[in-house]
């Protein structure tokens, strides 16, 4: 195979409900695997708050729609000849086979690198794959392809049993679903085939019960194949494995049956003739003497994200190479870089998915759980047993009150049990605790749970075994509760002690965890891998280290108002470090991102965002250098920002910035006070603790009013009054009392980032909203430079947010955001972190801004980060944002704008004016709508 010269990387676009970071994360490894080669790269996306799209990592980047006409335009100017396909998703994939299906392949000479299109379509063709997979006398579910309805429901009839329609050419199980009468086939059938890009259904036997098991495979052109990573998930076949609890390595089933389930994998993607990565989706019969093939994603996808953290093998990184032609035993091993890496990972910890989902922030939204994927991310966890992954895995979620120990006292347990057991247990996001509930209230045993739920014995005999050890707690020995898994926030709850108590004894008797490496080889051959665990078990220590360490604490699992861009933001600052010649240190707990890739920083430490985490990973990077680590919160969102006060009062360095400074921000009343005190205009308002209160300042405001509680991300809580009803109907909520209830300003809304020495500042860029104040800045259409304001308002507002990063002494990044009319400028609130606008201000200006925030948060100047003082000039692009929802997964949510965050993505439209922008961005969009 010659080498290619030149390779068109198609990125997957912006974060939806079933296609999120874990693209960028392959897109990155993709990249840099390519270039590394000496091969020249050419990335289109639309998404700018992807790594992926920084010139440095994507070559010759284009933010541009993801198209059949922009891809067929980029390849006429760039003239590529090959083309890799499967790292972006569905979308990726839709894309490659459209553009052969046009002729434009073939037209301009481009080949296709690694899995070939005739693979793909049987890959993704319901009908071709169920005949391939039955060709090698492997079961498939009887079912039928179908391309109308009336053909659909003819087989409904003929098979007499409940269905799952599985549409064709689809992300995160769009369209599909289980239907168990000829009603509900009928509507999911005609819904699954408006949603196939291609017009198609597989209508399937329901396996309703039967355990779901995934392998990620790979395969070289040798015919090398290799399963990475067994996968089961704890919820029985019927949710979706994006919203399942997913372990590794399987569990449950005998070793007999792993391997004969391995072998099927294999032999289906010899079969199909994959070159690079695959995920395989199989049915188990509970009893283990029966399975069925299910599914083939013949491209990388979150299984492999989840598969390359679970084992330190980086699936996207060697997929790319063997694309290029390589093959498996040329290549190194990944972890020890030596052997090859045609070998099979070994571990001897286990790992714990657990999803995210946003009902928090849609409380009316259907909670029930399905074949459609409702999660916008996912956490992970690793520990030596089940137990403890899980307790880790559930403190990871930044739960907000629903750790292990919470149960709704609308579920009534306390009384009595429930009536209908089965009903109570039904697929939910609240499944796992009313399964704790249930145990610890004495309702059921884990017998009864699993013949109620169809998830395996060993789960809820597990589950069973951390309620026992919940309830022996409480004058135990604190060694033991700490190997059994329990945060000291939950040994603090069930002693009645504070959690810094807690901390403190355990510390003081030397209860700390160890940390151990996670190599891809259960410790047989030496490993020179960066990423680490937590475990009380098995003390591992790593060697010690000659530089001072800096530690980015990063974001953890994507959601609405908190997702991708701080991930951008982590990797960059890591990066950013390492130049400045410190150890780069990063804390996580998502799978998908690159910030959890270990070759992005020094270490990686997989762990809980928590107060107790991240000051043991302190505690032991100490130990490490000789000195005390410097912490940045600016890059990681709320969730280190919320970490500021447990840090300082444990004495931990925070760069940049002091936690009363975080929280004069944070605590809507002191910002106005701040504000008064320095001379920037604020909206009139008041301080609101209870409904009378509200009513009071409302009346004296008159209406519209804005209310805002302290402390939220994606404007969480946040809400226009707009007459007496709508106050009434909030007051109806659970609101966060106090609030700070503010005059609707009307104007133009800025988004301003400010960047600061302590001394002087900087704003790199402003961004003008381009929705009327009251829309979220997140859901909102935005453009940078500013259109409509002249170059003195957009002095005066960067001077506003200038005086306000000096007045809280404070070094690195903040963004302010304010409403400008006429010669008014008024500041609406201020975020003393980097913000979903990073990027793009990045991305619009090619000014490394996270880079210089980092250099500035660490003690250098502006002029030593290579900024100027003052507003900076305008570049010569014009960038529009444009936000791209996908709530249509989440039936019962009301998809109008407002003041909280709706939209899971964003897209770019990136040219030298701002009508070929503003095309772009809406084009973007559409692709995706």
């Amino acid at each position: 195979m010659t080498a290619p010269r030149k390779v068109l990387v198609i990125g997957s676009g912006p974060i939806l409900i079933g296609q999120a970071a874990e693209f960028d994360y392959a897109g990155v490894q993709a990249c840099l695997a390519l270039r590394e080669a000496g091969v020249e790269t050419i990335l289109v996306n639309s998404n700018p708050a992807t790594v992926m799209t920084d010139p440095d990592v994507g070559g010759t980047v284009l933010i541009g729609p993801l198209s059949l006409a922009y891809l067929t335009a980029v390849i006429e100017e760039h003239r590529p000849d090959a083309l890799l396909p499967t790292l972006g998703g569905q979308t990726g994939l839709n894309l490659a086979v459209a553009l052969d299906d046009a002729g434009v392949l073939e037209r301009h000479q481009v080949r296709v690198l690694g899995t070939p299109l005739a693979a793909v379509r049987a890959a993704e063709d319901r009908g071709g794959f169920r005949d391939l997979v039955t060709g090698i006398g492997e079961p498939v579910p009887e079912s039928a392809v179908v391309e109308t309805l009336d053909d659909g429901m003819r087989f409904v009839e003929q098979l007499g049993a409940a269905v799952v329609i599985r549409p064709a050419f689809t992300l995160g199980g769009g369209g599909g679903g289980f239907a168990h009468t000829p009603d509900e086939a009928r509507t999911r059938i005609a819904h699954g085939l408006g949603a196939s890009p291609i017009g198609q259904v597989l209508v399937e036997r329901s396996l309703l019960g039967w355990y779901e098991i995934e392998f990620e495979v790979l395969r070289d052109a040798n015919d090398t194949t290799i399963a990475i990573c067994g996968m089961e998930n704890l919820d029985p076949m019927g949710v979706h494995t994006g919203d399942s609890i997913v372990v590794a390595p399987i569990q449950t089933l005998p070793d007999p049956v792993v391997q004969r389930l391995r072998r099927c994998a294999l032999k289906i993607v010899r079969a199909l003739r994959l070159e690079g990565g695959c995920n395989v989706q199989l049915a188990v019969a509970p009893d283990g003497t029966d399975y069925r093939v299910i599914e083939v994603n013949p491209r990388v996808s979150r299984s492999s994200a989840l598969a390359s953290k679970a084992t330190g093998y980086p699936i996207a990184r060697i997929a790319a190479q063997i694309a290029l032609g390589r093959q498996l035993h040329e290549l190194p091993n990944p972890a020890t870089g030596g052997n090859s890496a045609a070998f099979e990972p070994a571990v001897d910890y286990v790992v714990v998915k657990l999803p995210r989902w946003p009902f928090d922030k849609f409380p009316t939204a259907d909670r029930s759980l399905g074949v459609q994927m409702k999660a916008t991310g996912e956490a992970m966890a690793i520990d030596r047993e089940f137990g403890p992954a899980l307790l880790k895995a559930l403190r990871s979620l930044e739960p907000r009150g629903r750790g292990w120990l919470w149960e709704d006292a609308a579920w009534g347990l306390d009384g009595a049990a429930p009536d209908d057991l089965a009903a109570f247990l039904a697929p939910s996001d609240s499944r796992l605790w009313r399964l704790v509930a249930l145990l610890r209230h004495g309702w059921t045993d884990a017998a009864g749970l699993a013949a109620a739920t169809g998830i395996a014995p060993w789960f809820t005999e597990r589950l069973a075994e951390l309620v026992d050890a919940e309830g022996r707690l409480e004058g135990a020995p604190l060694r033991e509760a700490k190997r059994q898994g329990f945060g000291d926030a939950e040994i603090a709850a069930l002693t009645g002690v504070p959690p810094i108590a807690v901390r403190r004894a355990r510390v003081r008797a030397g209860i700390t965890p160890s940390y151990r490496r996670v190599d891809t080889c259960a410790g047989e051959f030496p490993a020179e891998t960066p990423y680490f665990y937590s475990s009380y078990a098995l003390p591992e220590v790593p060697p010690p280290s000659d530089r001072r360490s800096v530690i980015v604490v990063g974001s953890g699992p994507i959601r609405i108002g908190q997702g991708i861009e701080f991930d951008y933001c982590s990797v960059r600052a890591a990066w950013a470090i390492r130049e400045l010649g410190y150890d780069a240190v990063v804390i996580n707990s998502n799978p998908e991102t690159v910030s959890t890739d270990y070759d992005a920083c020094s270490r990686l430490y997989f762990e809980p965002l928590d107060t107790e985490s991240v000051l043991d990973v302190v505690d032991h990077e100490r130990a490490l250098t000789g000195e005390p680590p410097i912490v940045l919160l600016t890059f990681g969102g709320q969730t280190a920002i919320d970490l500021a006060r447990d840090l300082a009062y444990g004495g931990v360095p925070v760069a940049g910035l002091t936690a009363d400074a975080i929280e004069v921000t944070e605590d809507r009343e002191r910002f106005a006070a701040l504000l008064d005190r320095i001379g920037v205009d604020g909206p009139r308002g008041g301080l609101a603790a209870d409904a009378g209160e509200l009513h009071r300042v409302a009346g004296e405001l008159g209406l519209p009013v804005i209310v805002r509680p302290s402390w939220v991300i994606g404007g969480r809580g946040i809400a226009v009054l707009r007459s007496p009803s709508e106050i009434d109907a909030y007051l109806a909520t659970d609101v966060g009392w106090p609030l700070r209830v503010d005059e609707l300003v009307a104007g133009v809304e800025l988004d301003v980032d400010v960047i600061s020495d302590g001394r002087d500042w900087s704003v790199p860029g402003i961004l003008e909203q381009l929705d009327p104040p009251g829309i979220h800045s997140g859901d909102s259409l935005a453009v940078l430079p500013p259109q409509t304001l002249s170059r003195g308002a957009q002095e005066r507002a960067a001077a506003a947010a200038g005086r306000i990063a000096t007045a809280l002494d404070l070094r690195g990044v903040l963004n302010v955001q304010m409403i400008v009319n006429g010669d008014r400028c008024v500041v609406i609130e201020a975020n003393p972190r980097a913000s979903r606008t990073i990027p793009i201000v990045a991305k619009a200006t090619g000014r490394d801004v996270v880079a210089a925030a980092v250099r500035c948060a660490l003690g250098g100047t502006l002029a030593e980060a290579g900024l100027q003082p003052g507003l900076a000039p305008d570049g010569p692009m014009v960038a529009v944002k444009a936000p791209v929802g996908s709530l249509w997964r989440l039936p019962g949510v009301d998809p109008t704008p407002g003041p909280e965050m709706r939209s899971t993505g964003e897209v770019l439209g990136l040219a030298a004016t701002y009508e070929v922008a503003r095309r772009e961005a809406e084009e973007a969009v559409a692709v995706h709508a």
